[in-house]
């Protein structure tokens, strides 16, 4: 794993998220607990919504175009038959770390 340290967790608000922009396409980091994230796709895969602007709700983001949900941990819909790209996510002395190797291979 290629871990990118992307800044500290109160960069991310309590139940949001923060966009980040990579050169192979942008990710979602989820905060949904003081000391709990998780990355993912930025895009609902539906019409596009920004899932960084969605509700962020327990372990789970409502898209704020549809309200279609996806469930953080797996990117698996809650009640559609989609799926959103996640990343391993972790949080070390305080700052947020994202490995993103599946996605650069997902780009090559």
């Amino acid at each position: 794993m290629s871990w990118i340290d992307i800044g500290p967790i109160e960069a991310i608000p309590l139940r949001g998220a923060r966009r980040v922009r990579t050169p192979h396409g942008c990710v979602a980091v989820f905060r949904t607990d003081a000391l709990e994230v998780f990355a993912a796709s930025a895009v609902c895969p539906h019409r596009g919504g920004p899932l960084d602007e969605g509700i962020v709700h327990g372990t789970r983001v409502t898209c704020p175009l549809h309200n279609w949900v996806f469930d953080l941990a797996t990117g698996q819909a809650v009640d559609e038959d989609a799926r959103i790209d996640t990343f391993p996510a972790r949080i070390e002395a305080g700052r947020v770390l994202i490995d993103l190797t599946r996605l650069a291979d997902r780009a090559a």
